[in-house]
Protein backbone atom coordinates (compact mmCIF):
# COMPACT_ATOMS: atom_id res chain seq x y z
CA UNK A 1 0.00 0.00 0.00
CA UNK A 2 2.90 2.29 0.99
CA UNK A 3 5.15 3.52 -1.21
CA UNK A 4 9.03 3.66 -0.80
CA UNK A 5 10.84 6.29 0.49
CA UNK A 6 13.30 6.92 -2.24
CA UNK A 7 12.10 10.75 -1.99
CA UNK A 8 9.53 12.20 0.57
CA UNK A 9 6.85 10.66 -0.76
CA UNK A 10 6.36 7.33 -2.25
CA UNK A 11 3.80 6.45 -4.34
CA UNK A 12 2.45 3.33 -6.22
CA UNK A 13 2.09 2.67 -9.69
CA UNK A 14 -0.29 4.66 -11.96
CA UNK A 15 0.17 6.23 -15.48
CA UNK A 16 1.91 9.68 -15.25
CA UNK A 17 1.05 11.98 -17.85
CA UNK A 18 4.28 13.53 -20.00
CA UNK A 19 2.78 15.28 -22.86
CA UNK A 20 4.72 17.24 -25.50
CA UNK A 21 4.10 21.10 -25.82
CA UNK A 22 2.66 20.86 -29.46
CA UNK A 23 2.16 17.34 -30.26
CA UNK A 24 1.89 15.65 -33.41
CA UNK A 25 -1.93 14.79 -34.23
CA UNK A 26 -3.61 12.94 -37.05
CA UNK A 27 -7.17 14.89 -36.47
CA UNK A 28 -8.54 17.30 -34.07
CA UNK A 29 -8.62 16.72 -30.32
CA UNK A 30 -12.21 16.41 -28.98
CA UNK A 31 -12.95 15.32 -25.27
CA UNK A 32 -16.34 13.18 -25.22
CA UNK A 33 -18.89 13.49 -22.71
CA UNK A 34 -20.02 11.03 -20.37
CA UNK A 35 -22.80 11.95 -18.78
CA UNK A 36 -25.67 10.32 -21.39
CA UNK A 37 -24.12 7.00 -21.13
CA UNK A 38 -25.23 7.17 -17.23
CA UNK A 39 -27.98 4.70 -16.12
CA UNK A 40 -31.16 6.13 -14.12
CA UNK A 41 -31.91 3.69 -12.15
CA UNK A 42 -30.76 1.74 -9.77
CA UNK A 43 -29.06 -1.93 -10.76
CA UNK A 44 -29.31 -0.92 -14.96
CA UNK A 45 -26.40 -1.74 -16.87
CA UNK A 46 -26.22 0.17 -20.18
CA UNK A 47 -24.29 -1.42 -22.80
CA UNK A 48 -21.54 0.97 -23.55
CA UNK A 49 -20.97 1.33 -19.99
CA UNK A 50 -21.39 4.35 -17.62
CA UNK A 51 -19.66 6.20 -14.09
CA UNK A 52 -21.62 7.16 -10.86
CA UNK A 53 -19.70 9.66 -9.16
CA UNK A 54 -20.56 10.20 -5.67
CA UNK A 55 -19.46 12.70 -3.40
CA UNK A 56 -18.02 11.65 0.34
CA UNK A 57 -19.64 13.06 3.31
CA UNK A 58 -17.92 13.77 6.59
CA UNK A 59 -17.75 10.88 9.38
CA UNK A 60 -17.49 10.01 12.76
CA UNK A 61 -16.25 13.63 14.72
CA UNK A 62 -16.32 15.22 11.73
CA UNK A 63 -20.19 14.81 11.07
CA UNK A 64 -21.04 17.95 12.89
CA UNK A 65 -19.27 20.31 10.84
CA UNK A 66 -20.05 18.72 7.00
CA UNK A 67 -19.36 21.56 5.20
CA UNK A 68 -15.39 21.22 6.73
CA UNK A 69 -13.29 21.25 3.71
CA UNK A 70 -10.87 18.33 3.93
CA UNK A 71 -12.72 16.83 6.42
CA UNK A 72 -9.84 13.91 7.98
CA UNK A 73 -12.56 11.12 7.94
CA UNK A 74 -15.03 10.78 4.71
CA UNK A 75 -17.00 7.98 3.02
CA UNK A 76 -20.28 6.88 2.57
CA UNK A 77 -22.42 3.92 3.99
CA UNK A 78 -24.07 1.22 2.92
CA UNK A 79 -25.91 1.94 0.14
CA UNK A 80 -27.69 1.15 -3.48
CA UNK A 81 -26.08 1.93 -6.97
CA UNK A 82 -26.06 0.96 -10.35
CA UNK A 83 -24.10 -1.90 -10.94
CA UNK A 84 -20.60 -1.13 -11.24
CA UNK A 85 -17.22 -3.81 -11.74
CA UNK A 86 -14.15 -1.20 -10.63
CA UNK A 87 -14.46 1.56 -7.72
CA UNK A 88 -11.75 4.53 -7.48
CA UNK A 89 -11.40 7.20 -5.58
CA UNK A 90 -10.79 10.97 -7.46
CA UNK A 91 -10.20 14.51 -5.79
CA UNK A 92 -10.02 18.11 -7.32
CA UNK A 93 -6.65 19.05 -7.56
CA UNK A 94 -3.65 16.73 -8.99
CA UNK A 95 -1.12 18.57 -7.18
CA UNK A 96 -2.49 17.92 -3.46
CA UNK A 97 -1.61 14.16 -2.07
CA UNK A 98 -4.27 12.20 -0.42
CA UNK A 99 -2.58 10.81 2.40
CA UNK A 100 -4.44 8.23 4.41
CA UNK A 101 -6.05 5.13 3.87
CA UNK A 102 -9.01 4.14 1.23
CA UNK A 103 -11.12 1.12 1.96
CA UNK A 104 -14.05 0.26 0.21
CA UNK A 105 -16.57 -3.24 0.93
CA UNK A 106 -19.13 -3.96 -2.14
CA UNK A 107 -22.17 -6.29 -2.67
CA UNK A 108 -22.41 -9.02 -5.22
CA UNK A 109 -24.70 -8.59 -7.65
CA UNK A 110 -25.21 -12.41 -7.84
CA UNK A 111 -24.98 -13.22 -4.46
CA UNK A 112 -26.11 -10.14 -2.52
CA UNK A 113 -23.27 -10.69 -0.07
CA UNK A 114 -21.25 -7.82 1.22
CA UNK A 115 -17.11 -8.09 0.70
CA UNK A 116 -14.70 -7.68 3.30
CA UNK A 117 -12.81 -4.27 3.61
CA UNK A 118 -10.11 -3.77 0.70
CA UNK A 119 -7.97 -1.26 0.24
CA UNK A 120 -7.76 0.64 -2.65
CA UNK A 121 -4.13 1.80 -3.67
CA UNK A 122 -3.49 5.46 -3.11
CA UNK A 123 -1.87 7.94 -5.52
CA UNK A 124 -0.15 11.51 -5.20
CA UNK A 125 0.67 14.31 -7.02
CA UNK A 126 3.14 13.19 -9.12
CA UNK A 127 0.81 10.79 -11.09
CA UNK A 128 -0.49 13.80 -13.00
CA UNK A 129 0.48 15.79 -16.27
CA UNK A 130 3.34 17.36 -16.67
CA UNK A 131 3.11 21.02 -15.91
CA UNK A 132 3.23 23.40 -19.38
CA UNK A 133 1.47 20.82 -21.54
CA UNK A 134 -1.71 20.77 -23.49
CA UNK A 135 -3.03 18.24 -21.14
CA UNK A 136 -1.83 19.26 -17.77
CA UNK A 137 -3.32 22.90 -18.63
CA UNK A 138 -7.12 21.43 -19.78
CA UNK A 139 -8.49 21.78 -16.70
CA UNK A 140 -10.04 17.82 -16.71
CA UNK A 141 -7.02 16.27 -14.82
CA UNK A 142 -7.93 15.22 -11.25
CA UNK A 143 -6.31 13.63 -8.32
CA UNK A 144 -6.91 9.68 -8.09
CA UNK A 145 -6.86 6.30 -6.49
CA UNK A 146 -6.17 3.44 -8.31
CA UNK A 147 -8.69 2.07 -10.10
CA UNK A 148 -9.72 -1.78 -7.84
CA UNK A 149 -11.84 -4.46 -9.77
CA UNK A 150 -14.37 -5.60 -7.43
CA UNK A 151 -16.48 -7.30 -10.32
CA UNK A 152 -20.03 -7.13 -10.52
CA UNK A 153 -21.39 -5.17 -7.88
CA UNK A 154 -24.91 -3.61 -6.48
CA UNK A 155 -23.63 -2.07 -3.39
CA UNK A 156 -20.87 -0.24 -1.93
CA UNK A 157 -19.61 1.16 1.72
CA UNK A 158 -16.33 3.58 1.33
CA UNK A 159 -14.26 5.13 4.00
CA UNK A 160 -11.20 7.83 4.11
CA UNK A 161 -9.00 8.28 6.98
CA UNK A 162 -6.11 10.62 6.46
CA UNK A 163 -2.73 10.22 7.94
CA UNK A 164 -0.70 13.20 9.13
CA UNK A 165 2.84 14.03 7.99
CA UNK A 166 5.87 15.66 9.36
CA UNK A 167 4.52 18.93 8.34
CA UNK A 168 0.91 18.61 8.52
CA UNK A 169 -2.11 17.95 10.05
CA UNK A 170 -4.37 15.31 9.46
CA UNK A 171 -6.37 16.53 6.28
CA UNK A 172 -7.94 14.85 2.81
CA UNK A 173 -8.36 16.95 -0.39
CA UNK A 174 -11.14 18.57 -1.72
CA UNK A 175 -13.77 17.51 -3.67
CA UNK A 176 -13.56 13.91 -2.84
CA UNK A 177 -16.00 11.79 -5.01
CA UNK A 178 -16.03 8.01 -5.28
CA UNK A 179 -15.70 6.85 -8.61
CA UNK A 180 -18.06 3.60 -9.86
CA UNK A 181 -17.54 2.15 -12.91
CA UNK A 182 -19.32 0.17 -15.55
CA UNK A 183 -17.04 -0.67 -18.37
CA UNK A 184 -19.73 -2.01 -20.75
CA UNK A 185 -20.07 -4.41 -23.39
CA UNK A 186 -17.49 -5.35 -25.09
CA UNK A 187 -18.08 -3.57 -28.95
CA UNK A 188 -18.78 -6.84 -30.99
CA UNK A 189 -20.73 -9.97 -30.51
CA UNK A 190 -17.58 -11.93 -31.55
CA UNK A 191 -15.42 -10.25 -28.68
CA UNK A 192 -17.89 -11.27 -26.32
CA UNK A 193 -18.37 -14.78 -27.78
CA UNK A 194 -14.40 -15.46 -27.61
CA UNK A 195 -14.20 -14.13 -23.93
CA UNK A 196 -16.67 -16.10 -22.95
CA UNK A 197 -14.62 -18.81 -23.78
CA UNK A 198 -11.73 -18.47 -22.31
CA UNK A 199 -10.88 -20.54 -19.23
CA UNK A 200 -11.31 -19.15 -15.81
CA UNK A 201 -7.98 -18.86 -14.29
CA UNK A 202 -5.93 -21.17 -16.79
CA UNK A 203 -2.37 -19.02 -16.37
CA UNK A 204 -0.26 -20.25 -19.75
CA UNK A 205 -3.21 -20.35 -22.08
CA UNK A 206 -3.93 -18.07 -25.16
CA UNK A 207 -7.52 -18.72 -25.40
CA UNK A 208 -8.52 -15.23 -26.73
CA UNK A 209 -6.05 -15.03 -29.20
CA UNK A 210 -6.72 -17.71 -31.19
CA UNK A 211 -9.05 -17.64 -34.54
CA UNK A 212 -9.59 -15.27 -37.36
CA UNK A 213 -8.17 -11.75 -37.03
CA UNK A 214 -10.81 -10.30 -39.76
CA UNK A 215 -13.77 -9.04 -38.28
CA UNK A 216 -16.59 -11.96 -37.71
CA UNK A 217 -20.14 -12.11 -39.92
CA UNK A 218 -22.94 -9.80 -38.92
CA UNK A 219 -20.56 -6.93 -37.15
CA UNK A 220 -21.44 -3.69 -37.14
CA UNK A 221 -19.22 -0.92 -39.57
CA UNK A 222 -16.69 0.26 -37.58
CA UNK A 223 -17.01 4.12 -36.34
CA UNK A 224 -14.81 7.37 -38.01
CA UNK A 225 -12.94 7.06 -34.61
CA UNK A 226 -12.35 2.89 -34.13
CA UNK A 227 -11.58 3.47 -37.99
CA UNK A 228 -8.85 5.17 -37.37
CA UNK A 229 -7.16 3.24 -34.67
CA UNK A 230 -7.67 -0.01 -37.13
CA UNK A 231 -5.74 1.82 -39.17
CA UNK A 232 -2.62 2.62 -37.10
CA UNK A 233 -2.32 -0.95 -37.33
CA UNK A 234 -3.08 -1.33 -41.57
CA UNK A 235 0.39 -2.89 -41.66
CA UNK A 236 -0.11 -5.23 -39.68
CA UNK A 237 -3.69 -6.86 -39.68
CA UNK A 238 -7.16 -6.26 -41.71
CA UNK A 239 -9.24 -3.26 -40.85
CA UNK A 240 -11.53 -4.18 -37.83
CA UNK A 241 -9.37 -7.12 -36.67
CA UNK A 242 -9.71 -8.16 -33.03
CA UNK A 243 -6.27 -9.39 -33.05
CA UNK A 244 -3.22 -8.67 -34.80
CA UNK A 245 -1.74 -12.32 -35.58
CA UNK A 246 1.65 -13.63 -34.46
CA UNK A 247 4.99 -14.14 -36.90
CA UNK A 248 7.82 -16.49 -37.40
CA UNK A 249 10.90 -15.23 -36.72
CA UNK A 250 11.43 -14.67 -40.94
CA UNK A 251 8.46 -12.85 -41.25
CA UNK A 252 8.94 -10.68 -38.57
CA UNK A 253 12.82 -9.68 -40.12
CA UNK A 254 11.04 -9.05 -43.21
CA UNK A 255 8.50 -6.76 -41.54
CA UNK A 256 11.20 -5.18 -40.16
CA UNK A 257 12.29 -4.36 -43.25
CA UNK A 258 9.49 -3.08 -44.94
CA UNK A 259 8.19 -1.17 -41.74
CA UNK A 260 12.19 0.62 -40.71
CA UNK A 261 14.30 -0.35 -43.95
CA UNK A 262 14.98 3.32 -44.58
CA UNK A 263 15.87 4.04 -40.59
CA UNK A 264 18.29 0.92 -40.36
CA UNK A 265 21.73 1.21 -39.60
CA UNK A 266 24.29 -1.07 -41.53
CA UNK A 267 24.82 -3.64 -38.53
CA UNK A 268 21.01 -3.51 -38.24
CA UNK A 269 20.33 -4.72 -41.97
CA UNK A 270 23.41 -7.50 -41.54
CA UNK A 271 21.94 -8.71 -38.16
CA UNK A 272 18.23 -7.72 -37.35
CA UNK A 273 17.89 -8.36 -33.66
CA UNK A 274 14.26 -8.50 -33.55
CA UNK A 275 11.92 -10.90 -31.94
CA UNK A 276 9.23 -13.33 -33.54
CA UNK A 277 6.06 -10.97 -33.16
CA UNK A 278 3.57 -12.46 -30.46
CA UNK A 279 -0.22 -12.33 -31.16
CA UNK A 280 -1.83 -8.90 -29.88
CA UNK A 281 -5.37 -8.11 -29.01
CA UNK A 282 -6.35 -5.32 -30.61
CA UNK A 283 -8.61 -2.23 -29.06
CA UNK A 284 -11.30 -3.12 -31.04
CA UNK A 285 -10.48 -6.90 -29.71
CA UNK A 286 -11.27 -5.73 -26.19
CA UNK A 287 -14.41 -3.93 -27.00
CA UNK A 288 -12.78 -0.33 -26.94
CA UNK A 289 -15.50 2.86 -26.63
CA UNK A 290 -12.99 4.90 -28.67
CA UNK A 291 -15.31 7.90 -28.55
CA UNK A 292 -13.85 8.17 -24.72
CA UNK A 293 -10.58 8.74 -25.66
CA UNK A 294 -9.22 12.28 -27.60
CA UNK A 295 -8.98 11.54 -31.58
CA UNK A 296 -5.51 12.81 -31.60
CA UNK A 297 -2.60 10.36 -32.13
CA UNK A 298 0.76 11.98 -30.06
CA UNK A 299 4.18 10.03 -31.46
CA UNK A 300 7.60 10.59 -29.91
CA UNK A 301 10.55 9.73 -32.00
CA UNK A 302 11.85 6.45 -31.32
CA UNK A 303 11.10 3.40 -28.44
CA UNK A 304 14.74 2.99 -26.80
CA UNK A 305 13.42 1.42 -23.50
CA UNK A 306 10.14 -0.27 -21.82
CA UNK A 307 8.80 0.22 -18.49
CA UNK A 308 6.87 -2.48 -16.69
CA UNK A 309 4.60 -1.68 -14.77
CA UNK A 310 1.64 -3.20 -12.59
CA UNK A 311 -2.40 -1.67 -12.49
CA UNK A 312 -2.52 -2.34 -9.00
CA UNK A 313 -5.92 -3.20 -9.36
CA UNK A 314 -6.24 -6.82 -7.67
CA UNK A 315 -5.41 -9.95 -8.83
CA UNK A 316 -9.31 -10.84 -8.55
CA UNK A 317 -10.12 -10.93 -12.15
CA UNK A 318 -10.59 -14.18 -14.19
CA UNK A 319 -9.17 -14.47 -17.58
CA UNK A 320 -12.61 -14.18 -19.42
CA UNK A 321 -12.51 -10.85 -17.65
CA UNK A 322 -9.40 -9.25 -18.85
CA UNK A 323 -11.40 -7.35 -21.68
CA UNK A 324 -13.78 -5.58 -19.20
CA UNK A 325 -11.10 -4.94 -16.83
CA UNK A 326 -9.08 -3.10 -19.37
CA UNK A 327 -12.16 -1.33 -20.37
CA UNK A 328 -12.93 -0.15 -16.80
CA UNK A 329 -9.04 1.38 -16.38
CA UNK A 330 -9.59 2.88 -19.24
CA UNK A 331 -12.92 4.68 -18.72
CA UNK A 332 -11.47 5.29 -15.11
CA UNK A 333 -8.21 7.02 -16.69
CA UNK A 334 -10.27 9.03 -19.67
CA UNK A 335 -13.84 10.12 -17.91
CA UNK A 336 -12.73 9.82 -14.14
CA UNK A 337 -9.31 11.60 -14.26
CA UNK A 338 -9.61 13.74 -17.52
CA UNK A 339 -6.54 11.78 -19.34
CA UNK A 340 -6.75 11.69 -23.12
CA UNK A 341 -6.55 7.90 -23.50
CA UNK A 342 -5.66 5.12 -21.16
CA UNK A 343 -2.00 5.65 -19.88
CA UNK A 344 -0.03 2.10 -20.67
CA UNK A 345 0.94 1.15 -24.30
CA UNK A 346 0.20 -2.30 -23.39
CA UNK A 347 -1.74 -4.32 -21.04
CA UNK A 348 -0.64 -7.92 -20.08
CA UNK A 349 -2.97 -10.40 -18.13
CA UNK A 350 -1.93 -13.53 -15.91
CA UNK A 351 -2.69 -15.78 -19.02
CA UNK A 352 0.04 -13.99 -20.76
CA UNK A 353 -2.17 -12.72 -23.37
CA UNK A 354 -0.89 -9.29 -24.88
CA UNK A 355 -3.74 -6.06 -25.43
CA UNK A 356 -2.75 -3.23 -27.45
CA UNK A 357 -3.19 -0.03 -24.97
CA UNK A 358 -2.86 3.68 -25.96
CA UNK A 359 -4.23 4.43 -29.45
CA UNK A 360 -1.96 4.81 -32.33
CA UNK A 361 -0.29 1.88 -33.54
CA UNK A 362 1.14 -1.12 -31.90
CA UNK A 363 4.26 -0.96 -34.47
CA UNK A 364 4.74 2.54 -34.14
CA UNK A 365 6.31 5.05 -31.43
CA UNK A 366 2.79 5.98 -29.63
CA UNK A 367 3.63 8.66 -26.73
CA UNK A 368 2.09 6.64 -23.68
CA UNK A 369 1.12 8.37 -20.40
CA UNK A 370 2.67 5.86 -18.08
CA UNK A 371 6.26 7.11 -16.48
CA UNK A 372 6.57 10.86 -15.36
CA UNK A 373 9.48 12.14 -16.59
CA UNK A 374 10.43 9.13 -19.06
CA UNK A 375 7.22 9.04 -21.14
CA UNK A 376 9.06 10.37 -25.02
CA UNK A 377 11.32 7.38 -26.14
CA UNK A 378 10.13 4.69 -24.29
CA UNK A 379 6.75 2.46 -23.62
CA UNK A 380 4.86 1.06 -21.36
CA UNK A 381 4.01 -1.91 -20.37
CA UNK A 382 1.66 -3.31 -17.42
CA UNK A 383 0.85 -6.37 -16.25
CA UNK A 384 -2.83 -6.77 -14.93
CA UNK A 385 -3.06 -7.03 -11.13
CA UNK A 386 -1.33 -6.17 -8.03
CA UNK A 387 2.05 -7.90 -7.79
CA UNK A 388 3.58 -6.10 -4.14
CA UNK A 389 3.41 -9.23 -2.49
CA UNK A 390 1.72 -11.92 -5.29
CA UNK A 391 3.71 -13.06 -7.94
CA UNK A 392 3.06 -12.68 -11.15
CA UNK A 393 2.36 -15.91 -13.27
CA UNK A 394 5.23 -17.25 -15.67
CA UNK A 395 2.58 -16.73 -18.13
CA UNK A 396 2.60 -12.94 -18.19
CA UNK A 397 6.54 -12.67 -17.41
CA UNK A 398 6.91 -15.13 -20.59
CA UNK A 399 4.40 -12.11 -22.80
CA UNK A 400 6.84 -9.08 -21.52
CA UNK A 401 9.34 -11.07 -23.38
CA UNK A 402 8.02 -11.90 -26.25
CA UNK A 403 6.34 -8.12 -26.65
CA UNK A 404 9.74 -6.34 -25.60
CA UNK A 405 11.64 -8.49 -27.91
CA UNK A 406 9.36 -8.04 -30.68
CA UNK A 407 8.74 -4.64 -30.41
CA UNK A 408 11.91 -2.97 -28.49
CA UNK A 409 13.75 -4.86 -31.87
CA UNK A 410 12.20 -2.45 -34.39
CA UNK A 411 13.90 -0.18 -32.74
CA UNK A 412 17.49 -1.67 -32.46
CA UNK A 413 17.46 -1.60 -28.94
CA UNK A 414 19.08 -4.76 -26.88
CA UNK A 415 16.28 -5.62 -23.95
CA UNK A 416 19.68 -6.81 -21.88
CA UNK A 417 21.37 -3.80 -22.40
CA UNK A 418 21.27 0.05 -20.95
CA UNK A 419 20.15 3.46 -23.03
CA UNK A 420 19.97 7.28 -22.09
CA UNK A 421 17.04 9.22 -21.88
CA UNK A 422 16.33 12.45 -20.75
CA UNK A 423 14.20 13.33 -17.79
CA UNK A 424 11.29 15.25 -18.31
CA UNK A 425 11.24 16.06 -14.27
CA UNK A 426 10.08 14.11 -11.57
CA UNK A 427 11.01 12.72 -7.84
CA UNK A 428 14.11 11.17 -8.65
CA UNK A 429 15.58 12.78 -11.42
CA UNK A 430 15.28 16.65 -12.24
CA UNK A 431 13.96 17.89 -15.67
CA UNK A 432 17.07 17.67 -18.65
CA UNK A 433 18.93 14.94 -16.97
CA UNK A 434 20.40 12.32 -19.25
CA UNK A 435 19.86 9.33 -17.20
CA UNK A 436 21.27 5.89 -17.59
CA UNK A 437 18.89 3.13 -17.60
CA UNK A 438 17.77 -0.73 -17.91
CA UNK A 439 16.38 -0.46 -21.53
CA UNK A 440 13.83 -3.09 -20.02
CA UNK A 441 13.35 -1.24 -16.43
CA UNK A 442 10.98 -1.18 -13.56
CA UNK A 443 8.33 1.98 -13.41
CA UNK A 444 10.26 2.51 -9.95
CA UNK A 445 13.71 2.55 -11.90
CA UNK A 446 12.64 6.22 -13.05
CA UNK A 447 9.81 7.33 -10.53
CA UNK A 448 10.23 6.89 -6.35
CA UNK A 449 7.27 4.18 -6.85
CA UNK A 450 6.45 0.71 -5.44
CA UNK A 451 5.24 -0.03 -9.06
CA UNK A 452 5.41 -2.50 -10.41
CA UNK A 453 5.70 -4.51 -6.94
CA UNK A 454 8.26 -6.30 -5.30
CA UNK A 455 7.39 -9.73 -6.85
CA UNK A 456 7.17 -8.40 -10.68
CA UNK A 457 10.27 -6.18 -10.10
CA UNK A 458 12.09 -9.55 -9.08
CA UNK A 459 10.81 -10.89 -12.82
CA UNK A 460 12.51 -7.96 -14.96
CA UNK A 461 16.08 -10.22 -15.04
CA UNK A 462 14.12 -13.09 -16.22
CA UNK A 463 12.56 -11.18 -18.85
CA UNK A 464 15.38 -9.71 -20.00
CA UNK A 465 17.26 -12.59 -20.45
CA UNK A 466 14.31 -14.02 -22.08
CA UNK A 467 13.61 -11.34 -24.47
CA UNK A 468 17.16 -11.38 -25.53
CA UNK A 469 17.17 -15.10 -26.31
CA UNK A 470 13.92 -14.20 -28.71
CA UNK A 471 16.28 -11.36 -30.60
CA UNK A 472 18.79 -14.04 -31.37
CA UNK A 473 21.06 -12.13 -28.86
Amino acid sequence: MRGFLASSIGVTCAAALALPLTPTAVAASTRPASTAEAATIPGDRPSPGHTESLPLEPLGSTRATPSAPGAPEQGLSRRDVRRFSMVGVIWDDPDVELHGQVQVRTRAADTGEWSAWQDVETHNAEHAADPDTAERASGRVRGATAPLWVGDSDGVEVRVRAESTEKTAPVLPEGLRLELVDPGAEASTATATRAAALPADAPGTNALTSGTSALAPGTAALTAEAAAASAANAELAPPGALEIPELSADGTRAELFALRGAQLTEEQRAQPYIGPRPKIVTRKGWGANESWREKAFVYTKKVKAAFVHHTASGNGYKCSQAPSVIRGIYRYHVVSMGWRDIGYNFVVDKCGNIYEGRAGGVAKAVLGAHTLGFNSDSMGIALLGSHATAKPSAASVTAVARLTAWKLGLFGANPKGKTYLKSGGGNLYAKGKNVRLNVISGHRDGFATECPGAQLYKKLGTARSKAAGLQGR
